[in-house]
């Protein structure tokens, strides 16, 4: 995508911000929405939880297979191309979904979603980096923040309001006309704005980062039926992704550009971004789980703990990106951080008698916190790299953040269950995410002092 943001007319440029930041948000949205109908379709279709629970992890795990063939795609297609046919991918996987009759007709339509849902996140990041002016660029990954970290918190609120109501399959029902509205408008609105090359892509590089990621990422399932297979799994796909990555470095056009990590800006600042991902996402999860097995709580009342977060984070998010625009990371980040851990305190003292409303509102504080890292984050790591590079920097970007937030659900998810009571295990996992919080403003903190220096 190599040219000048200067040729868009604002109008243009204003639509396609719409259409690829609502495509992001079901997209997004429908990654998440699966968590509550688990139980349900375990119920429904006779499978078990361990089985059941791809249909999550399945997801997250295509995204982070598929994000790092987008930036060939973006290079060898037109942006008109890439996103017509991820969207119509999507809308596929979806009508299977509607008519899904058994579970691995199910598990089929949500990993076609998530192959499109990959694509789909790199390409509305990497759109929106080229077409818009460099000055404006915390603003607009700000946007871009918003609907990335906003959209999987209200998936499971909005799916819990549904499945109250409605049978599992309307979770694929209620997202159709969305998708297909912006298929429409797509087409018929959507200009050329990038040049294609001929690049040649690399199949075996595909097909390692494939078998790679894919036995990394299934083997934090697999740990937990068998430790020795999942320990086997891990070390071998990680042989292979450092195989894929010598292999990225040595060849003229690389399906993944992975040269650009030699950029402090971009490496340190990815590490800020993936930490504040994995806080983000961990205490996610671990909220409904205390309060539907500890407290006993519905699955809907459980998603509305955490919807004033959702709100708190996207409304800031809104504003930081302009802020950073102004002012630069420092003060963003460390505030988010400093945040980050006041809301920490009600969260690591978790017992059975813990008010509803304190969670709510550290829930609420964590996420703002969380708003003031993640979009500086973004923005700060894209700061230092060209036009050319930026569809590699995204692409690397979401693997390695879905990666992550797989890696700490799981991670988190299995620490819970270490003590033989959950109320223990629930705050041995929130003192982990400290942790995290503490690795991110170290990682921040080193950053600002090579950048005093350069």
């Amino acid at each position: 995508m190599n040219q000048p943001s200067t040729t868009i007319t604002p109008a243009t440029r204003r639509l396609i911000t719409v259409i690829l930041l609502l495509s992001a948000f079901v997209s997004l949205a429908s990654q998440t929405m699966m968590v509550t109908a688990l139980p349900v379709i375990e119920h429904e279709l006779h499978v078990s939880l361990n089985a059941v629970q791809w249909l999550t992890t399945g997801y997250t795990l295509i995204i982070g297979i598929v994000s790092p063939l987008s930036s060939n795609m973006y290079d060898k297609f037109t942006n008109r191309h890439v996103f017509l046919w991820t969207i119509g991918a999507f809308i596929i996987g979806t009508v299977i979904g509607c008519l899904a009759t058994n579970f691995y007709s199910l598990l089929l339509a949500r990993l076609i979603q998530a192959g499109a849902s990959g694509m789909l996140m790199s390409f509305q990041m990497t759109t929106m980096i080229s077409i818009y002016p460099i000055e404006k660029r915390g603003s607009i990954l700000g946007l871009s923040s918003l609907v990335i970290s906003t959209a999987p918190a209200l998936g499971p609120t909005l799916a819990g309001f549904i499945l109250q109501v409605l049978p599992w399959r309307w979770l694929f029902i209620t997202v159709m006309p969305f998708m297909i509205l912006v298929f429409i408008i797509g087409y018929f609105k959507l200009q050329n704005f990038s040049t294609p090359r001929n690049i040649k892509i690399d199949y075996w590089s595909v097909f390692i980062s494939f078998v790679g990621s894919g036995l990394a990422l299934g083997s934090l399932t697999v740990f937990e039926i068998n430790r020795a297979a999942g320990w086997a799994m891990l070390i071998c796909g990680l042989i292979i992704i450092a195989l894929f990555v010598h292999r990225q470095l040595h060849l003229t056009n690389p399906m993944l550009k992975v040269q650009i990590f030699k950029y402090s800006s971009f490496r340190l600042m990815t590490f800020v971004g993936i930490f504040a991902f994995m806080i983000l996402l961990g205490t996610e999860q671990l909220i409904p789980i205390f309060t539907e097995n500890i407290l006993k709580m519905g699955s809907f009342n459980s998603g509305l703990i955490l919807l004033p977060g959702a709100i708190c984070n996207g409304v800031a998010a809104s504003y930081i990106g302009r802020l950073y625009d102004q002012y630069g990371p420092k003060w963003l980040v460390i505030t988010g951080g400093v945040l980050m851990l006041v809301a920490s305190y009600p969260l690591v003292t978790i017992s059975a008698h813990s008010s509803v409303a304190l969670l709510t509102v550290a829930y609420a504080i964590r996420m703002i916190g969380n708003a003031f890292v993640f979009s500086p984050g973004l923005s700060e790591a894209f700061s230092g790299l060209s036009q050319a590079e930026n569809s590699h920097g995204t692409a690397l970007n979401n693997t390695l953040r879905q990666v992550s937030g797989a890696v700490s659900v799981t991670m988190l998810v299995v620490i819970s269950g270490i003590p033989q009571n959950l109320v223990a295990g629930i705050r041995l996992a929130m003192w982990v995410t400290v942790i995290l919080i503490f690795l991110m403003l170290a990682t921040f903190g080193y950053y600002l002092s090579i950048s005093k220096h350069h």
